[in-house]
Parts: structure tokens; sequence; C-alpha cells
């Protein structure tokens, strides 16, 4: 009778462990949510340590967050937020032509998304089409949003 109590004490403790991760997301989750919410935030620790210009701990963040949204895509391949911040972790990284590739991607999803307008154009500047970039920012015009405004800064040093 012990065993039987003590046993079924065990039992609901684990199978409410089992609800809780369930609930929390865990690696059930088939949408890739959470590695495009893990990536992101890698890609946001990752933006502040550059500003501190702390290049090299803000690459592995970087390289970490492309890992991250690598399988997001894996399981959501319409979403144009995960397409958004693999271009931008592989811009980050050096890989212009792919980082251009999930960009145009993401665009074909959501042609008006301003942070892969934004992003796209800063890599037209950076591998020297900014005839491209100033179209990105033409997308922008009007939006009153950041995006805008840091494209246009950019085009404008270049």
């Amino acid at each position: 009778m012990k065993f039987l109590i003590i046993f079924s004490v065990f039992f609901s403790i684990f199978a409410n462990l089992d609800l809780a991760y369930a609930a929390s997301g865990g690696s059930l989750d088939n949408t890739g949510s959470n590695y495009y919410q893990s990536g992101k935030k890698l890609i946001i620790r990752a933006k502040k340590l550059e500003k501190k210009e702390k290049i090299e701990k803000a690459n592995k963040l970087y390289l970490k967050a492309l890992s991250k949204l690598e399988k997001a895509y894996a399981k959501d391949k319409k979403n144009a937020d995960i397409l958004n911040y693999l271009g931008f972790a592989l811009r980050k990284t050096g890989d212009f032509k792919k980082a251009e590739k999930f960009y145009l991607e993401g665009l074909e999803i959501d042609a008006g998304h301003l942070g892969i307008n934004e992003y796209l154009g800063e890599l037209y500047v950076k591998t020297n089409r900014v005839k491209l970039a100033k179209e990105r920012l033409q997308i922008l015009n009007g939006c009153n949003c950041e995006e805008y405004d840091e494209l246009k800064e950019l085009i404008e040093k270049n």
C-alpha cells in the first residue's frame, strides 16, 4: 500500500512537470517560435555589445543567434520576422549573399516589412550598391519610423 501511494505521488509530480514543460513551449513547439525568440534575444544582446565596441563577444552571440534562427526557419519558412533576423545574423557574420537571399524571401512574404527593408538597405550600402539602398529607403519613406531615419543617415554617410 505504501508503495502504491509513493508511486502515485511521484507519477503525479512527473505528469505535472511534463504538462508545465509543454505549456512553456519546450521542444514541443512546431512553429519555431521558441528558437526565434531565443535568436532575437541573442541579437539584441549582441547589438548592445557591438555599441560598446565589444565586437568579438558580439560576433559569438550573432553566431549563436544564427544557429537558433536556422532552427526556427526549418520549422517556419513563411515568417518574415524569422527571415529578417536570419538575414541580420548572416549579414553581421559576413555572409552577405545568403543574408540578401533571406531578406528578399522575407519581402516576398511582407513587402512592407520595416526591418527587412532597412537591413537590406544597409546590406546594399555595405556592398556598394547605394542605388538599391535608396530604393529601400523610398519604400520606408513616410513611415515616420526609426528604420527610415537610420537607413537615410547611413546612405548620407556614404
